[in-house]
């Protein structure tokens, strides 16, 4: 930043002092936008410093998935599942092998181990029927989940575009490599 008096020359030609340099807050976290051709847009929050997946590798994340439908009811995370220590236990998928819904492919094929993702996932390359993953453990979220999405009545209505639209906060923890 420049002060107005070092701004204006004297008018005799005088050079003022330089002006000592300003020390700097150091700039807040990048965050970077992601959008695939298929309408997935995904914002890191945290980038990771680790590797990125590829084709076939198997990928431990930790999620937080949200209906933008229901005012973003949380249908499901990987923090509520717990192993017999207490430990949330991650959700673990191959790369590729087509059993996850496309949005969450997308998203961690690009991330790094260590990075945090927000996702948002159009209908389209969210759920497509009731077997494909996540699926909340619990019974009543499952049915809620898809009663919503899959809802014959407001699809009819047109609301087919609200109503699957799915938000997810992702957190790549791990890579095995396939040999």
């Amino acid at each position: 930043m420049v002060s107005l008096s070092a701004a204006v020359a004297p008018a005799a030609g005088v050079v003022p002092p330089p002006q000592k340099a300003q020390a700097f807050a150091a700039p807040p976290p990048r965050l970077c936008c992601l959008h695939t051709a298929r309408g997935v847009r995904a914002l890191d929050l945290r980038e990771g410093p680790g590797e990125v997946p590829a084709d076939g590798d198997q990928v431990a994340i930790h999620y937080y998935g949200r209906l933008a439908a229901k005012q973003g009811w949380r249908f499901d995370s990987t923090y509520d599942h717990k192993d017999e220590t207490g430990d949330p236990m991650p959700f673990v998928f191959t790369v590729r092998a087509g059993n996850v819904i496309p949005g969450i492919e997308a998203a961690v094929k690009s991330m790094r181990v260590g990075g945090l993702r927000r996702v948002i996932i159009p209908p389209s390359q969210g759920y497509q029927n009731t077997s494909q993953e996540p699926i909340p453990p619990n019974f009543f979220d499952r049915q809620r989940l898809f009663t919503t999405i899959f809802n014959p009545t407001r699809l009819a209505n047109g609301e087919g575009s609200t109503l699957g639209t799915l938000i997810f906060d992702i957190e790549l923890i791990s890579i095995r490599q396939h040999s």
